[in-house]
């Protein structure tokens, strides 16, 4: 099968579980064209079954912004009819499924008609897309999508909630590959962030305000005061800076590492004993995932989609939002004693393996497979 696949080329979750899908589709032997305005970062080779098209947006002083959504939707009409493309996968609602649509109007103009899957990812729904201003294209978008899937049943019911959904929504939660994450040719020492009979507890995200990252050191910073640690904070955003100074008030900064935006997440998580993620919502917690894949217990609130993937007192612990003490009672559970955390590292690992490309992948075939039903039903003979 040919496949567009449009997504953010970006660190979020949503870019990150759109690569990583194509490029398993690409190894089961489809044809995969990835469209969008950078190579995404986790498309590292290209090769006979992936392709990159890259989406220019001129310059024009006549916008005071540049119509990317126009140049998207005009980019997907000449990738479709060049390449033959049969199916067009977009993730994330905003501008990607309006601008598919456009793009399969476009086509149906000329006698083409291409299924689209949309794919909902969490703050496409939650936030942006239930924005007054971008509400009724959203809503538009997902009822013209030809199938519809979302990351977690939390998401789905978001979605029922916040628009006037007449599509069914099929829930495809996100996936991990397993054996990316075994501790084979870790080249980073542990030495380097931690001394011995340090514990190692770990948080990855964007840093923006939904993560909660002051929670984040306000938790360790209870740990701490139990046990020899340190933290290692891994990635950027705007919440990053005050975090740094959050440290330096407590005390800690000696004590807490700031590693940026990383490639070398699975180094990091092969030594971490603990991963922490207090998030505000999250609408599945794919860091929590890869932490769980390997072998790292989870500390996290028990908000949006979390609870579908971190199962309490099994991989780890779940509080209230905001529940700081609670969060570090649990995490001093799991670290108090090698037996209890081995416990939970093993527990943690086994429910990762629920959530692998080999059970998610082919439910998206599935899906692939049900929309072009729908269109060739709906095409003139």
């Amino acid at each position: 099968m040919k496949i567009a696949i449009v997504c953010y080329p970006t660190f979020g979750g949503s870019g990150v579980v759109a690569t990583e899908l194509g490029l398993e589709l690409a190894r089961r032997g489809h044809e995969i064209h990835f469209i969008t305005y950078r190579q995404p970062v986790r498309l590292a080779l290209l090769n006979q079954n992936v392709h990159y098209h890259e989406v220019n947006v001129p310059e024009y002083p006549l916008f005071h912004y540049q119509p990317y959504e126009l140049a998207l939707s005009s980019k997907l009409v000449d990738m479709v009819k060049l390449y033959k493309i049969e199916l067009l996968h977009v993730h994330y609602a905003i501008p990607h499924a309006y601008a598919g649509y456009m793009a399969k109007q476009m086509l149906k103009d000329e006698g083409i008609y291409l299924p689209m899957v949309t794919t909902l990812h969490g703050t496409d729904i939650t936030l942006v897309g239930n924005h007054p201003f971008y509400k009724p294209a959203v809503n538009f978008s997902i009822n013209k999508s030809d199938v519809v899937t979302s990351v977690s049943q939390s998401l789905k019911e978001d979605t029922l909630k916040y628009f006037d959904v007449k599509k069914d929504i099929k829930v495809i939660p996100n996936f991990i590959e397993i054996n990316e994450y075994t501790p084979e040719n870790i080249h980073c020492q542990r030495s380097v962030m931690a001394k011995p009979e340090e514990r190692i507890v770990t948080h990855i995200s964007n840093f923006r305000k939904v993560k909660n990252i002051p929670d984040v050191i306000k938790v360790f910073y209870k740990i701490q005061e139990k046990m020899p640690a340190k933290l290692m904070m891994v990635g950027d955003g705007p919440e990053k800076e005050g975090a740094e100074i959050l440290c330096r008030k407590l005390g800690i900064e000696d004590k807490v590492i700031f590693f940026g935006n990383s490639s070398e997440i699975h180094q990091i998580l092969s030594y971490t004993d603990l991963f922490l993620l207090p998030s505000e919502t999250e609408s599945f917690g794919l860091a929590a995932l890869e932490a769980m894949a390997n072998k790292v217990p989870v500390i996290s609130s028990n908000s949006g989609g979390l609870p579908e993937v971190n199962i309490p007192e099994v991989s780890g612990y779940l509080s209230d939002v905001g529940d700081v003490v609670d969060m570090a009672e649990n995490a001093l559970k799991i670290l108090s004693s090698d037996s209890e955390l081995n416990k939970f590292k093993r527990n943690a690992f086994e429910v990762a393996k629920q959530f692998t490309v080999e059970k998610i992948v082919p439910m998206y075939e599935a899906v692939y497979e049900e929309a072009l039903e729908a269109v060739i039903k709906k095409t003139p003979h």
